[in-house]
Order: structure tokens, then sequence, then C-alpha cells
């Protein structure tokens, strides 16, 4: 454990020995956390590490099996989340959990709206309001619509609304993974307002730039327990990265660079340049030629998943330019690109590539606009009977509808889908 960041300050929140059950199964198992006024607490840790476990825990939404949590030196046992708001613990979410269609004011003071006579006073809300955007430097129309402004604005007015109950705790729970870099300084700024003000402020983020721009401190959890509690001088991010990870990284540095063995004057199928999203993932460069696998490696939320939905046109890109066979695209969704040879198997296989209770030879009714290897000769045809791809089912053991099938078999349908066309690049 680091040292208090002042010598005689007690943690706001301090939890001991935290233990959370389902079914039998830790999700917690004893750990340890503190939060001190007037700092920024990254949270770290993968997926599944117990982060939203313990947050919740901290906010009521679960009750611990064992451990106890103090709040101001103070033993306290919320049993809903109204009851950590009323002690001065809010939380602001990834998703915005606002109301679009009402007024920024009445968004902030929902449930603790001014009363005059027995009727809300909307001067006197409007009026709180303005205050509480004021505090933040946030210089907007409290009468306006919440869903007239941008995604931004509105993550600050979630923070606005959790100090209405003059929060001594606020959890921002990945505020920023919708923001570009403008809007990310923003908040950024805010949150320093907050914090110098004496605010507690409990911070998680999957991006290690941003946490060690703004954390003060650092706790890193890893498979439902605690691995300790760092000051950000003191662990580099690849040391972060080890703590998480559970393995030493130290192995990267000496990966050798092989040399690109490639044809001599041999065109790239797909190119991307400065190819980025807001608040997705940054502007990046990637050339795919013929006969190449290319692999993207990276944690979650490195963004693999995201630079692949904008070359396949799942998700419109906002910056850069994307050539396919040498010509320069501009998507405006999978369709466009399935016409030049690009295909995706989404990682949601159920959601974005199956239909449920189909059967594996239906999905060839709706094939893609490309023309299917070998023509009507070639044993495939656009619309009716499919008799080739029946052996390549065959092969792959699959019978069953779509619903009874197993991931292995939702993969290897896809695949099958896509093997039929002249594809060129397949993600």
């Amino acid at each position: 454990m680091t040292d208090s960041p002042a010598a005689g300050t007690s943690p706001v929140v301090d939890m001991r020995g935290i233990t959370v059950e389902f079914a039998g199964i830790k999700a917690l198992a004893g750990v340890d956390f503190r939060l001190f006024p007037g700092e920024v607490h990254a949270l770290m840790g993968e997926n599944g590490a117990g982060k939203s476990t313990l947050i919740k825990a901290l906010t009521g939404v679960y009750r611990p099996t064992a451990g106890t949590i103090r709040l101001k030196d103070e033993p306290v046992e919320f049993t809903t989340p109204g009851q950590a708001q009323d002690a001065g613990i809010s939380t602001v979410y990834q998703e915005v959990n606002l109301c679009p269609n009402l007024s920024v004011a009445e968004n902030i003071l929902l449930g603790h709206e001014p009363r005059r006579l027995g009727a809300i006073d909307g001067r006197a809300m409007r009026s709180r309001a303005g205050e509480l955007l004021a505090r933040i430097g946030l210089t907007i129309d409290p009468a306006s619509v919440l869903s007239s402004h941008s995604i931004a604005v509105q993550q600050l007015v979630a923070i606005a609304r959790a100090l209405v109950v003059d929060a001594r705790v606020l959890v921002l729970d990945e505020p920023t993974s919708s923001l570009d870099s403008d809007e990310v300084e923003e908040l950024f700024r805010i949150v320093r307002v907050l914090r110098d003000e004496g605010v507690a402020i409990l911070f998680v983020s999957h991006f290690l730039d941003q946490v060690y721009e703004l954390s003060d401190r650092m706790t890193v959890l890893r498979n439902g327990t605690l691995v300790g509690e760092y000051l950000p001088q003191d662990l580099d991010r690849m040391g972060l990265v080890s703590a998480m990870l559970g393995r030493e990284l130290g192995v990267l540095s000496e990966v050798e660079r092989r040399s690109e063995e490639r044809a001599p004057g041999s065109a790239p199928v797909l190119v991307a340049r400065g190819l980025g999203r807001a608040g997705a993932i940054e502007p990046l460069d990637l050339e795919i030629h013929e006969g190449e696998v290319v692999g993207l490696a990276g944690l979650l939320g490195s963004g693999r998943t995201e630079l692949a939905r904008l070359l396949c046109g799942a998700d419109r890109a906002d910056r850069g330019t994307l050539t396919v066979g040498g010509e320069t695209v501009r998507p405006r969704g999978p369709r466009s690109l399935i016409a030049r040879g690009v295909a995706f198997c989404s990682e949601d296989r159920k959601a974005e590539g199956v239909g449920a209770g189909v059967t594996p030879r239906a999905p060839h009714k709706h094939p893609p606009p490309r023309t299917p290897r070998g023509g009507a000769h070639g044993g495939v045809r656009v619309y009716g009977s499919v008799r080739k791809p029946s052996e390549r089912y065959s092969r792959a053991r699959v019978k069953a509808p779509f619903r009874s099938g197993v991931e292995r078999k939702h993969r290897v349908l896809l695949v099958i889908r896509w093997v039929r066309t002249n594809l060129d690049v397949k993600y």
C-alpha cells in the first residue's frame, strides 16, 4: 500500500476485505480499497477483474458477502443506490443515463425538484441548474432540451446532476469512451476543478494515457483479488499491464521485427491512411496485401474491433481515407464494401452474423451482392438450392438450425458464407 496523500488525512472511503459471491462463486475475494478527499483514484484491471463489482458494492447495488465499508470513518451498509446517493456517493456511467426528451434543468434536478405550493417551481429549478452548470464551467441554457446537445455535453450534464446531492465521492465509469480528444480535455478540466474542491473521484478507464494524465493513485484488480495500490510515478505502463495480466511483458521488447517479404511491385489490396473515428480509435495507417494474414493484437478496449468495423463499413470513419483495389471508397455501410470483396465476421456472431432458427442453407437466400465463385456452373446460385456448399456443411458437421448451435458452429457457417464469394479481404 502507498502512503496517504497527506499526513493525518483519513480516507473518505475505506473498504476492507470486500467479498462478493454469486451462487458460491466469488466475484471479489477480500479486496481492500481506499479513496481520499481531493484525489483522482484510477481503478484498473482487465475485463472481469472485478472493477464493476467493487463499484456496485460501494454504491449499494450489491451487498458484500463479507467485509466492511466506512464513509468518513463511519461504518455504512447500503442496501440501495439511493442510500449511497443520499450519503454523498454519485456515479456517472459510461452510457449517459439521462432523459433526452427533458430539459437540461429537469435532468439535473430529477427527483430533487424545488417546489412551491406543492408544484414544481420551474424558475427555481432552472436557477439551481444554472448554478450547478456554472460550478463545472458549462455555459448552456438550462431550459434547452438535452437531446439538442452533443454526447460530450450530456456527459457533463450527468456530472452536474451528480453534484445535486453535494457529492463527496464521484464515480466516473469509462466517461471518455465516446468523446474525442478536445471533449476529453474539457472533461478532465472539470474533474480537476472538482478534485481541487475536495471531491474524491474514482476513475475507471481503459485508456492508459488518460489514466496517467489524470490519476493521483491507482488500484489494480485481477480475477477478483487485489494486486496492489500504486502511485503513477512508481509504476510505468508496462508494469501496469503486467500487474493487470499477471504476466511479465519484458519479452515483448525482444520480439524480432522481421522485414516485409512481399513480391516486388505487389500492390496492396486494402490501404487505410489516417483512418479513425472520434471516441473509438485514433487515426492509423494499415496495408493488407494479397495472400497476407495480418494480425491485430491488443488488450480489451485497445481498438481492435473498432478498426475492423471501420475497415468493413459497419461503422463510418470520420477521418482518413480507405482504398480498396486501388480505388478510394467512402462506404455508407457494409454492403458497398462487400461488393468490393471485403467481408466481416463479427465477434458477436449470434446478433450480427447468423439468424436464430434458420437452417444452414438459408443464409444463401440472402447472399452478398458479389458474383459467386464458379457461377451457376460451379454449383452455387444466388437464389435457389445450393449444392456445393452442402459439401462444406457436411465436412464441417453443421446440420442443426443456428439456434441450437454453439459458437464454433456460428463461426464455421460465417466462414462458409464468405468462402463462396470472390473475396479480396476478410476480417
